[in-house]
């Protein structure tokens, strides 16, 4: 940098200058009010205020036309809007399977398997069986035999601890 004081340097171009030209034309061309200054005012704003620590009324701040700019202003029966974003999944398929239990066999006994072969499972006679939303579990339930159809009962819910406890399995 140029010191303007300083007569040995007179001959170099000032480049603080023509970076402060540079701004003050950029800025007097944009026409529009700059969200980053709007957004500076109204942080510098709240630091004032956080440090008097007194309750402030609330006057409209020059930041607010920028945020009215960027983000849509609130409904007056927004309260709604969660019942309706709620209506909005209610209709996403997911897919529930019932698990009786698993084991683990080699390519070779696949290959073995025909009508008729017997397939041992870790999950006991009797023992509630798993519900899994989308392969994760939620639920534990048992086999129920209504009309000559299949179903189940759910008979627990799984709680978050547990869930991580049973990844394991």
């Amino acid at each position: 940098m140029t010191d303007p004081k300083n007569p040995e340097n007179q001959d170099e171009p000032n480049l603080d200058d023509d970076w402060a030209d540079a701004m003050a034309e950029q800025g007097a061309d944009s026409g529009e009010e700059d969200p980053w200054a709007a957004a500076l005012a109204e942080q510098e704003a709240a630091e004032q205020a956080s440090e008097q620590d007194a309750p402030q009324e609330e006057t409209p701040q020059p930041s607010q036309a920028a945020g009215d700019q960027v983000f849509k202003p609130l409904d007056k029966d927004s309260g709604n809007s969660g019942m309706r974003d709620l209506e909005m999944i209610m209709d996403i398929p997911v897919k529930l399977t019932v698990e009786l239990g698993r084991t683990r066999i080699t390519i070779k006994q696949l290959l073995e398997l025909a009508q008729g072969s017997v397939i041992e499972l870790d999950g006991l006679a009797g023992e509630p069986m798993d519900i899994l939303i989308n392969g994760y579990l939620i639920a534990q339930g048992e086999v129920v035999v209504v009309d000559d159809k299949y179903g189940i009962r759910i008979t627990e819910i799984i709680t978050p601890s547990e869930r991580v406890q049973k990844l394991n399995r």
